[in-house]
């Protein structure tokens, strides 16, 4: 299987320069084949391939007025129209929308790297055609640092994939995937165990570990607190720097004070994101390290349940989506089975003991009580012994 590693980037101030570069040059390729595909379109003519749209920007590029295109990497523009031509496809498929056109302010900056020009070493990451001289000294540009030292696999044997430089609006991250073997022999698996979500706790185990709702804890409520002052103070330097133009329509100019709110706005955004899924990835390791036979998880259905306005947010903070998703792959790799509850089996409505289902059972009731055998036990734990036992008919 493909394993997949994302690195930030430690770049100076000039190949900074370069790499926003890049990216403004694969957003110009996006749009421009989008452009080119629209027109085509009009004009009456069927759907262009991706390879009709390359040799067009190739023939392109010997223009005076698009000579700048050969100062980056080839493999950028080729990429870019690729990932325009695949979005088109997944809406003729109807898995999106319609593509639209890039956006120089608000898409996410990224670009592509061929996998036969990266070059990785412990310390640094080689970058195709940051620069284009080929002196010594020049050529230094193109090794960019990586922020953890030997996290990505090297060797002879390695193989990578679909290398991608991003910008998340604070930091650069190279993402790389590597090939490796998902299948571990010899391996003395524990009985198998069963997870309930909840917002009360984050997860219950069947064995009777619980791990704590870390939103509670006051490092995360300090930077809660801290989050709404300054979006608070945000608000209304938008309110004082707004311009009433023709038509009566209001204008927000942003000024540089408030460009350094927002960065401070996002930084404090980014930590708690942080916190909470370096938490999910503590608990996920530690439970795929005691090697289960199986892993029972209950598909959600979050989307419905944000719909609660009293619970939405603390749904939304919990990330149970992350918590699945980290679960999965890590139980792929470490050969464990994953297996996903029905949406609709009665986890919490049944009784893990007698098996008898119970008709009503309204959130605040945090004590199970069976109506069939008088047995009492936390409606959570109970939850997740059912899901253990689900998997158990299954595997």
């Amino acid at each position: 299987m493909i394993k997949t590693y994302k690195v930030m980037l430690l770049p100076n101030n000039k190949q900074k320069t370069k790499l926003f570069e890049c990216a403004g040059v694969a957003r110009w390729a996006y749009n421009w084949a989008l452009e080119q595909q629209q027109v085509n379109y009009k004009n009456g003519g069927k759907f262009l391939d991706d390879r009709v749209l390359r040799k067009r920007l190739t023939e392109l590029k010997h223009k005076e007025e698009y000579k700048w295109l050969n100062d980056y990497s080839n493999n950028i523009t080729k990429q870019a129209i690729k990932d325009a031509y695949i979005a088109y496809k997944n809406f003729f498929e109807g898995r999106t929308k319609f593509p639209k056109f890039k956006s120089k302010k608000r898409s996410k900056l990224s670009f592509y790297q061929d996998t036969d020009k990266v070059v990785i070493t412990d310390t640094h990451v080689k970058l195709e055609k940051l620069t284009s001289s080929k002196k010594k000294n020049k050529q230094k540009l193109n090794w960019v640092k990586l922020a953890e030292v030997g996290r990505i696999p090297i060797g002879k044997g390695v193989k990578y994939s679909n290398p991608r430089v991003t910008f998340d609006g604070l930091n650069w991250w190279l993402s790389i995937g590597v090939e490796e073997n998902s299948k571990q022999d010899n391996i003395q698996y524990s009985e198998g165990i069963g997870i309930d979500l909840g917002v009360k706790d984050l997860a219950i185990v069947s064995t009777g570990q619980k791990f704590k709702n870390i939103n509670k804890s006051s490092k995360v409520k300090k930077l809660e607190k801290k989050l709404k002052r300054l979006q608070r103070k945000l608000s209304k330097k938008y309110e004082l720097n707004k311009i009433q133009i023709e038509g009566g329509e209001y204008r927000y100019r942003k000024t540089k004070n408030i460009k350094k709110l927002e960065f401070l706005v996002l930084k404090v955004q980014r930590r708690l994101k942080n916190i909470r899924h370096n938490y999910i990835h503590q608990i996920t390791t530690s439970l795929v390290r005691t090697k289960p036979e199986y892993v029972v998880m209950e598909s959600l259905n979050t989307c419905g349940m944000l719909k609660n306005r009293k619970l939405s947010k603390a749904i939304q903070e919990q990330a149970f989506h992350e918590f699945k998703r980290q679960m999965e792959y890590k139980c792929a790799l470490s050969g464990i089975k994953f297996i996903l509850a029905d949406r609709f089996y009665l986890s919490s409505k049944t009784c893990s003991r007698c098996g008898n289902v119970k008709d009503n059972l309204s959130l605040s009731e945090r004590v199970f009580i069976c109506e069939g055998c008088g047995y009492e036990i936390d409606r959570d734990l109970n939850a997740s012994i059912n899901l253990k036992n689900y998997g158990k008919s299954i595997a």
